[in-house]
C-alpha cells in the first residue's frame, strides 16, 4: 500500500537540538490509515526554493495512522549553524508499508 501527499511547512522556531523532542513538529494524518500492525516508512521532500537556507527535514512518531515532521535548519558536530525559522515550503511525501 503506498499513499502520497503534500502540505505547505514553515518554521518560526529555533533548530531542535534535543532529541525526542517533537514539540514543534507538525502532525500529518494518512488519506486512509495502513493496516494495524503494518510497519510505514515516509519519505519526505521538500518541492520549492522559497528560502536560501538548507531547509533540513526530520520525521519523527510514524503509525499507520500519520506522522510528524519539522523543517530544522542545519545542526552539525553539536553547532547550530542557522537561526532555525525558514518560510513556507511545500513539502511532498509518500508512505508506503515495508
Amino acid at each position: 500500500m503506498i499513499q502520497t501527499g503534500q502540505l505547505q511547512l514553515s518554521s518560526s522556531n529555533p533548530v531542535a537540538t534535543r532529541s525526542g523532542d517533537t514539540s514543534t513538529f507538525t502532525q500529518v494524518a494518512f488519506p486512509t490509515a495502513f493496516p494495524g500492525g503494518s510497519t510505514v516508512i515516509v519519505v519526505p521532500f521538500v518541492q520549492t526554493f522559497n528560502g536560501a537556507d538548507t531547509p533540513g527535514l526530520r520525521i519523527a512518531d510514524v503509525t499507520t495512522a500519520g506522522f510528524r515532521i519539522r523543517i530544522n535548519e542545519l545542526y552539525a558536530n553539536g553547532k547550530v549553524t542557522s537561526d532555525g525559522t525558514h518560510t513556507t515550503e511545500t513539502v511532498g511525501w509518500i508512505a508506503s508499508t515495508v
